[in-house]
């Protein structure tokens, strides 16, 4: 059948019943739909951040962020270094050295058999070697010495000789009654 004249004809219908029209809003909405997901995921990956001028204002545009949750963490216990260490008594009681050896030994540090010192002092401490200043401090930190107590090495540290030692306890009566006496040897 044939349409009436006074009936313009129509152009067929575009699969999706959009015709031209339809199919430029969709391209439209798909476009912005890429345009926002692409500055949301480029601003967790790059957050930018507010500086601050002198006045203590923002300066620029007010910017938000993204922040991560904090990760969890682990405490572990640190590993005693390798280095030996020599415990010398300068307390007057007896087997104070030979009671910090074995309480740092059974934590696993490298000890050297004790001596007694040439002289008594009145406080412990820790000396060390060029070097070493860490492992002493954690020697120190082992016997709850405050830090003050880690000082280098010299001559005049209360022992004849260190020998092969890199870390060396002067035992004082601070530490010495708090440690137990676990050996009856005069030589401690």
């Amino acid at each position: 059948m044939a349409q009436p004249p006074d009936q313009p004809a129509r152009p067929p219908a575009a699969p999706g019943g959009g015709g031209t029209n339809g199919t430029a809003i969709k391209a439209a909405v798909v476009l912005v739909a890429f345009v926002v997901t692409t500055v949301l995921v480029l601003g967790v990956i790059h957050p930018t951040v507010a500086t601050t001028g002198a006045a203590g204002t923002a300066a620029g545009p007010s910017v938000s962020t993204t922040t991560t949750p904090p990760v969890a963490t682990t405490t572990t216990t640190t590993v005693p270094p390798r280095v030996p260490v020599l415990a010398a008594n300068a307390s007057g009681v007896p087997g104070a050295a030979g009671s910090v050896t074995t309480q740092l030994q059974t934590s696993g540090w490298n000890m050297v058999p004790p001596v007694n010192a040439s002289a008594r002092v009145t406080v412990s401490n820790v000396y060390y070697v060029a070097g070493q200043k860490a492992a002493a401090q954690a020697a120190a930190k082992a016997l709850l010495l405050p830090a003050s107590s880690v000082v280098p090495y010299t001559t005049s540290a209360p022992v004849s000789s260190i020998g092969t030692a890199e870390v060396l306890i002067v035992v004082g009566p601070d530490l010495a009654n708090r440690t137990s006496t676990t050996t009856s040897s005069t030589v401690n």
